[in-house]
Protein backbone atom coordinates (compact mmCIF):
# COMPACT_ATOMS: atom_id res chain seq x y z
CA UNK A 1 0.00 0.00 0.00
CA UNK A 2 1.19 3.73 -0.31
CA UNK A 3 0.16 7.05 1.58
CA UNK A 4 -1.13 9.79 -0.43
CA UNK A 5 0.50 12.46 -0.68
CA UNK A 6 -1.34 16.17 0.34
CA UNK A 7 -2.28 18.21 1.09
CA UNK A 8 -2.72 20.15 -2.27
CA UNK A 9 -4.39 22.71 -3.18
CA UNK A 10 -5.98 23.29 -7.01
CA UNK A 11 -5.48 26.85 -7.57
CA UNK A 12 -7.89 27.95 -10.22
CA UNK A 13 -10.61 29.10 -7.14
CA UNK A 14 -8.10 31.79 -5.83
CA UNK A 15 -6.15 33.28 -8.17
CA UNK A 16 -7.12 36.96 -8.77
CA UNK A 17 -6.06 40.68 -9.30
CA UNK A 18 -5.30 41.29 -5.56
CA UNK A 19 -1.99 40.29 -3.62
CA UNK A 20 -1.77 37.57 -2.20
CA UNK A 21 -3.18 36.08 -5.05
CA UNK A 22 -2.24 37.82 -8.23
CA UNK A 23 1.53 35.99 -8.73
CA UNK A 24 3.35 32.90 -8.46
CA UNK A 25 5.97 33.65 -5.90
CA UNK A 26 2.67 35.20 -3.82
CA UNK A 27 0.19 32.69 -4.56
CA UNK A 28 2.36 29.78 -3.17
CA UNK A 29 3.77 31.27 -0.49
CA UNK A 30 -0.12 31.69 1.00
CA UNK A 31 -0.65 28.10 -0.16
CA UNK A 32 2.08 27.33 2.70
CA UNK A 33 1.51 29.37 4.99
CA UNK A 34 -2.36 27.54 4.24
CA UNK A 35 -0.69 24.85 5.40
CA UNK A 36 -0.53 23.11 1.95
CA UNK A 37 1.81 21.62 0.97
CA UNK A 38 1.64 20.82 -3.01
CA UNK A 39 -0.56 23.09 -5.65
CA UNK A 40 -1.78 22.26 -8.75
CA UNK A 41 -1.87 25.54 -11.55
CA UNK A 42 -4.49 26.38 -13.88
CA UNK A 43 -2.76 26.52 -16.67
CA UNK A 44 -4.58 29.36 -18.55
CA UNK A 45 -4.00 32.08 -15.71
CA UNK A 46 -1.04 34.29 -17.25
CA UNK A 47 -0.73 35.34 -13.96
CA UNK A 48 0.62 32.20 -12.21
CA UNK A 49 2.26 30.49 -15.82
CA UNK A 50 3.48 31.15 -18.91
CA UNK A 51 2.23 28.00 -20.73
CA UNK A 52 3.94 28.54 -23.73
CA UNK A 53 7.51 29.09 -22.07
CA UNK A 54 6.41 26.17 -19.70
CA UNK A 55 6.37 24.22 -22.87
CA UNK A 56 9.45 25.54 -25.05
CA UNK A 57 11.90 25.96 -22.09
CA UNK A 58 13.05 23.28 -19.11
CA UNK A 59 14.97 26.13 -17.71
CA UNK A 60 11.67 27.73 -17.44
CA UNK A 61 10.17 25.24 -15.68
CA UNK A 62 13.01 24.32 -13.37
CA UNK A 63 12.72 28.49 -12.23
CA UNK A 64 9.10 27.96 -12.16
CA UNK A 65 9.16 25.12 -9.97
CA UNK A 66 12.11 26.40 -7.55
CA UNK A 67 10.13 29.58 -6.58
CA UNK A 68 7.24 27.46 -5.57
CA UNK A 69 9.64 24.48 -3.85
CA UNK A 70 11.19 27.85 -2.25
CA UNK A 71 8.38 29.01 -0.41
CA UNK A 72 7.31 25.14 0.61
CA UNK A 73 5.46 23.74 -1.46
CA UNK A 74 5.70 21.30 -4.81
CA UNK A 75 3.71 21.59 -8.23
CA UNK A 76 1.45 19.13 -8.22
CA UNK A 77 -0.15 18.65 -11.37
CA UNK A 78 -0.94 21.55 -14.51
CA UNK A 79 -4.81 21.82 -15.31
CA UNK A 80 -6.04 22.60 -18.80
CA UNK A 81 -9.89 22.63 -17.47
CA UNK A 82 -10.92 25.47 -19.61
CA UNK A 83 -9.04 24.32 -22.55
CA UNK A 84 -10.16 20.92 -22.95
CA UNK A 85 -13.75 21.95 -22.63
CA UNK A 86 -12.94 23.38 -25.85
CA UNK A 87 -11.61 20.85 -27.63
CA UNK A 88 -15.43 19.59 -28.30
CA UNK A 89 -18.20 22.15 -28.09
CA UNK A 90 -21.81 21.89 -29.39
CA UNK A 91 -22.63 24.75 -31.43
CA UNK A 92 -25.36 25.48 -28.89
CA UNK A 93 -22.74 26.57 -26.00
CA UNK A 94 -20.23 28.60 -28.42
CA UNK A 95 -21.38 31.88 -27.01
CA UNK A 96 -20.84 31.03 -23.54
CA UNK A 97 -17.50 29.20 -24.28
CA UNK A 98 -16.15 31.60 -26.17
CA UNK A 99 -14.54 33.79 -22.95
CA UNK A 100 -12.34 30.76 -22.38
CA UNK A 101 -10.73 31.17 -25.46
CA UNK A 102 -7.93 33.55 -26.38
CA UNK A 103 -9.62 37.04 -28.29
CA UNK A 104 -8.12 36.32 -31.39
CA UNK A 105 -9.73 33.21 -32.07
CA UNK A 106 -12.97 34.11 -30.83
CA UNK A 107 -16.17 33.50 -32.44
CA UNK A 108 -14.72 31.44 -34.87
CA UNK A 109 -15.35 27.60 -33.75
CA UNK A 110 -13.18 26.12 -35.83
CA UNK A 111 -10.14 28.18 -35.05
CA UNK A 112 -10.77 27.89 -31.45
CA UNK A 113 -10.71 24.20 -31.28
CA UNK A 114 -7.59 24.04 -32.88
CA UNK A 115 -6.16 26.58 -30.37
CA UNK A 116 -7.87 24.51 -27.54
CA UNK A 117 -5.97 21.82 -29.11
CA UNK A 118 -2.61 23.41 -29.16
CA UNK A 119 -2.87 24.31 -25.64
CA UNK A 120 -3.54 21.03 -23.96
CA UNK A 121 -0.58 19.24 -26.00
CA UNK A 122 1.76 22.74 -24.51
CA UNK A 123 0.39 21.74 -21.21
CA UNK A 124 1.34 17.76 -21.58
CA UNK A 125 4.80 19.34 -22.88
CA UNK A 126 5.38 21.42 -20.04
CA UNK A 127 3.95 18.91 -17.53
CA UNK A 128 7.19 16.42 -18.62
CA UNK A 129 9.24 19.49 -18.86
CA UNK A 130 8.49 19.76 -14.94
CA UNK A 131 8.81 16.35 -14.28
CA UNK A 132 5.28 16.31 -13.39
CA UNK A 133 3.48 12.48 -14.64
CA UNK A 134 0.00 13.39 -14.53
CA UNK A 135 -2.27 16.38 -15.96
CA UNK A 136 -6.00 17.51 -15.26
CA UNK A 137 -8.44 18.47 -17.74
CA UNK A 138 -12.25 18.26 -19.10
CA UNK A 139 -13.18 16.06 -21.68
CA UNK A 140 -15.51 18.81 -23.49
CA UNK A 141 -18.93 17.51 -24.77
CA UNK A 142 -20.82 17.35 -27.99
CA UNK A 143 -23.70 15.29 -26.88
CA UNK A 144 -24.54 17.21 -23.65
CA UNK A 145 -27.33 19.00 -24.62
CA UNK A 146 -29.20 15.40 -25.56
CA UNK A 147 -28.30 13.98 -22.08
CA UNK A 148 -32.49 13.81 -21.26
CA UNK A 149 -33.88 12.79 -24.40
CA UNK A 150 -36.81 14.69 -25.62
CA UNK A 151 -37.89 14.03 -28.72
CA UNK A 152 -36.15 11.00 -28.28
CA UNK A 153 -32.70 11.28 -29.43
CA UNK A 154 -32.32 9.37 -33.29
CA UNK A 155 -30.23 6.26 -33.53
CA UNK A 156 -26.57 6.55 -33.75
CA UNK A 157 -26.49 10.07 -32.26
CA UNK A 158 -24.52 9.09 -29.15
CA UNK A 159 -22.25 6.75 -30.93
CA UNK A 160 -21.43 9.69 -33.20
CA UNK A 161 -20.80 12.19 -30.54
CA UNK A 162 -17.99 9.64 -29.00
CA UNK A 163 -16.64 8.33 -32.02
CA UNK A 164 -15.39 12.21 -32.53
CA UNK A 165 -14.48 13.20 -28.67
CA UNK A 166 -12.04 9.98 -29.72
CA UNK A 167 -11.18 11.09 -32.74
CA UNK A 168 -9.90 14.96 -31.44
CA UNK A 169 -8.39 13.17 -28.14
CA UNK A 170 -6.65 10.34 -29.87
CA UNK A 171 -3.46 12.59 -31.15
CA UNK A 172 -3.33 14.19 -27.60
CA UNK A 173 -3.25 10.64 -25.75
CA UNK A 174 -0.65 10.00 -27.95
CA UNK A 175 1.08 13.09 -27.35
CA UNK A 176 0.81 12.60 -23.55
CA UNK A 177 2.35 8.70 -23.98
CA UNK A 178 5.25 10.63 -25.41
CA UNK A 179 5.60 13.17 -22.56
CA UNK A 180 4.79 10.01 -20.22
CA UNK A 181 2.16 12.19 -18.68
CA UNK A 182 -1.60 10.43 -17.49
CA UNK A 183 -4.57 12.49 -19.03
CA UNK A 184 -6.87 12.91 -16.09
CA UNK A 185 -10.39 13.70 -17.26
CA UNK A 186 -12.38 15.22 -14.31
CA UNK A 187 -15.70 12.96 -14.57
CA UNK A 188 -18.01 16.09 -14.49
CA UNK A 189 -21.99 16.73 -15.60
CA UNK A 190 -21.43 19.07 -18.78
CA UNK A 191 -18.92 17.00 -20.10
CA UNK A 192 -19.74 14.10 -21.99
CA UNK A 193 -17.51 12.21 -19.82
CA UNK A 194 -19.54 12.64 -16.68
CA UNK A 195 -20.21 9.07 -15.09
CA UNK A 196 -18.09 5.46 -15.51
CA UNK A 197 -20.72 4.41 -18.19
CA UNK A 198 -19.97 7.49 -20.59
CA UNK A 199 -15.86 6.95 -19.51
CA UNK A 200 -16.26 3.64 -20.72
CA UNK A 201 -17.89 4.84 -23.75
CA UNK A 202 -14.80 7.08 -24.52
CA UNK A 203 -12.46 4.16 -23.17
CA UNK A 204 -13.47 1.56 -25.76
CA UNK A 205 -13.38 4.48 -28.72
CA UNK A 206 -9.33 5.65 -27.84
CA UNK A 207 -8.77 1.72 -27.63
CA UNK A 208 -8.29 1.35 -24.42
CA UNK A 209 -4.95 3.99 -24.16
CA UNK A 210 -3.12 3.65 -21.17
CA UNK A 211 -2.93 7.25 -20.74
CA UNK A 212 -6.85 8.26 -20.56
CA UNK A 213 -7.63 8.01 -17.06
CA UNK A 214 -9.56 9.47 -14.33
CA UNK A 215 -9.56 12.72 -12.19
CA UNK A 216 -12.12 11.62 -9.15
CA UNK A 217 -14.31 14.18 -7.64
CA UNK A 218 -16.71 12.76 -5.21
CA UNK A 219 -19.05 15.96 -5.19
CA UNK A 220 -19.91 15.50 -8.62
CA UNK A 221 -21.19 11.87 -7.65
CA UNK A 222 -23.34 12.91 -4.94
CA UNK A 223 -25.49 15.59 -6.98
CA UNK A 224 -25.81 12.48 -9.62
CA UNK A 225 -27.00 10.31 -6.95
CA UNK A 226 -24.34 7.80 -7.73
CA UNK A 227 -22.35 5.21 -5.43
CA UNK A 228 -18.95 7.49 -5.39
CA UNK A 229 -17.37 4.50 -3.13
CA UNK A 230 -18.11 1.98 -5.46
CA UNK A 231 -16.82 4.01 -8.04
CA UNK A 232 -13.11 3.63 -6.54
CA UNK A 233 -12.96 0.11 -6.20
CA UNK A 234 -14.39 -0.30 -10.23
CA UNK A 235 -12.10 2.39 -11.39
CA UNK A 236 -9.55 2.20 -9.33
CA UNK A 237 -6.49 0.92 -11.85
CA UNK A 238 -7.81 4.20 -13.87
CA UNK A 239 -8.00 7.08 -10.88
CA UNK A 240 -4.95 8.78 -11.98
CA UNK A 241 -6.26 12.32 -9.81
CA UNK A 242 -7.83 12.99 -6.55
CA UNK A 243 -10.18 16.47 -6.08
CA UNK A 244 -10.64 16.41 -2.55
CA UNK A 245 -14.59 18.39 -2.58
CA UNK A 246 -17.43 18.08 -0.42
CA UNK A 247 -21.11 18.54 -1.72
CA UNK A 248 -24.36 17.95 -0.48
CA UNK A 249 -27.72 16.65 -2.15
CA UNK A 250 -30.98 17.56 0.00
CA UNK A 251 -33.83 17.26 -2.43
CA UNK A 252 -37.32 18.68 -1.74
CA UNK A 253 -41.24 17.94 -2.65
CA UNK A 254 -40.03 20.91 -4.91
CA UNK A 255 -36.56 20.43 -6.35
CA UNK A 256 -34.34 17.29 -7.03
CA UNK A 257 -30.94 16.64 -9.28
CA UNK A 258 -31.80 19.50 -11.77
CA UNK A 259 -32.81 22.14 -9.37
CA UNK A 260 -34.90 24.07 -11.16
CA UNK A 261 -32.38 26.48 -12.05
CA UNK A 262 -31.84 28.62 -8.96
CA UNK A 263 -28.80 29.60 -7.58
CA UNK A 264 -25.93 27.76 -5.62
CA UNK A 265 -27.56 28.74 -2.29
CA UNK A 266 -31.11 27.27 -3.45
CA UNK A 267 -30.00 24.13 -5.46
CA UNK A 268 -30.94 20.70 -3.51
CA UNK A 269 -27.52 19.67 -4.52
CA UNK A 270 -24.76 22.29 -3.52
CA UNK A 271 -20.77 22.37 -3.29
CA UNK A 272 -19.69 22.91 0.26
CA UNK A 273 -16.30 22.81 2.24
CA UNK A 274 -14.45 19.83 3.26
CA UNK A 275 -16.66 18.84 6.36
CA UNK A 276 -19.50 20.85 5.89
CA UNK A 277 -21.33 18.31 3.26
CA UNK A 278 -22.41 14.54 3.13
CA UNK A 279 -19.03 12.91 1.41
CA UNK A 280 -17.42 10.20 3.55
CA UNK A 281 -13.86 10.96 3.35
CA UNK A 282 -12.94 8.65 5.97
CA UNK A 283 -14.28 5.66 3.63
CA UNK A 284 -12.83 7.66 0.92
CA UNK A 285 -9.43 7.51 1.97
CA UNK A 286 -9.19 4.37 3.48
CA UNK A 287 -10.69 2.97 -0.51
CA UNK A 288 -7.70 5.41 -1.80
CA UNK A 289 -5.21 3.76 0.47
CA UNK A 290 -6.63 0.29 0.19
CA UNK A 291 -6.21 0.26 -3.45
CA UNK A 292 -2.84 2.07 -3.49
CA UNK A 293 -3.03 5.82 -5.26
CA UNK A 294 -0.17 7.12 -5.01
CA UNK A 295 -1.05 10.84 -6.07
CA UNK A 296 -2.03 13.40 -4.46
CA UNK A 297 -4.97 14.55 -2.11
CA UNK A 298 -5.66 17.99 -4.42
CA UNK A 299 -8.70 20.17 -2.34
CA UNK A 300 -10.80 21.97 -4.83
CA UNK A 301 -12.30 24.89 -2.63
CA UNK A 302 -16.42 25.52 -4.28
CA UNK A 303 -18.50 26.24 -1.35
CA UNK A 304 -21.70 28.29 -1.97
CA UNK A 305 -21.67 29.82 1.69
CA UNK A 306 -18.32 29.78 3.37
CA UNK A 307 -15.55 32.32 2.53
CA UNK A 308 -12.65 31.02 0.65
CA UNK A 309 -9.65 31.68 2.50
CA UNK A 310 -11.41 30.08 5.23
CA UNK A 311 -12.05 26.81 3.51
CA UNK A 312 -8.62 26.93 2.39
CA UNK A 313 -7.05 26.86 5.84
CA UNK A 314 -9.61 24.06 6.85
CA UNK A 315 -9.10 22.33 3.91
CA UNK A 316 -5.18 22.02 4.21
CA UNK A 317 -5.85 20.60 7.75
CA UNK A 318 -8.84 18.10 6.75
CA UNK A 319 -6.99 16.71 4.42
CA UNK A 320 -3.85 16.09 6.76
CA UNK A 321 -6.09 14.59 9.26
CA UNK A 322 -7.71 12.40 7.01
CA UNK A 323 -4.64 10.86 5.04
CA UNK A 324 -3.93 7.48 6.17
CA UNK A 325 -0.09 6.34 6.70
CA UNK A 326 -0.42 3.30 5.46
CA UNK A 327 0.81 0.26 7.53
CA UNK A 328 4.07 -1.59 6.27
CA UNK A 329 3.75 -5.06 8.81
CA UNK A 330 0.43 -6.39 9.56
CA UNK A 331 -1.32 -5.81 12.81
CA UNK A 332 -1.04 -9.25 14.05
CA UNK A 333 2.75 -9.59 13.34
CA UNK A 334 3.29 -9.90 16.96
CA UNK A 335 1.38 -13.41 16.87
CA UNK A 336 3.61 -15.58 14.20
CA UNK A 337 4.44 -19.01 15.15
CA UNK A 338 7.28 -19.36 12.60
CA UNK A 339 6.03 -22.04 11.43
CA UNK A 340 7.77 -23.62 8.16
CA UNK A 341 6.27 -25.65 5.73
CA UNK A 342 6.88 -28.53 7.24
CA UNK A 343 4.57 -27.43 10.16
CA UNK A 344 2.65 -26.40 8.21
CA UNK A 345 1.69 -29.74 6.80
CA UNK A 346 1.58 -31.61 9.81
CA UNK A 347 -1.16 -28.77 11.60
CA UNK A 348 -2.92 -30.08 8.16
CA UNK A 349 -2.91 -33.59 8.96
CA UNK A 350 -0.85 -34.34 5.56
CA UNK A 351 2.96 -34.76 6.91
CA UNK A 352 4.37 -37.65 5.59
Amino acid sequence: MKTIKGPALFLAQFAGDEAPFNSWNSITNWAADCGYVGVQVPSWDGRLIDLAKAAESKDYCDEFKGVAEANGVQVTELSTHLQGQLVAVHPAYDAAFDGFAAPEVRGNPKARQEWAVDQVKKALTASKNLGITAHATFSGALAWPYIYPWPQRPAGLIETAFDELARRWKPLLDHAESCGVNVCYEIHPGEDLHDGVTFEMFLERVNNHPRAMMLYDPSHYVLQCLDYLDNIDIYKDRIGMFHVKDAEFNPTGRQGVYSGYQSWVDRAGRFRSLGDGQCDFGAIFSKMAANDFDGWAVVEWECCLKHPEDGAREGAQFVRDHIIRVTEKAFDDFADSGADEAANRKMLGIGG
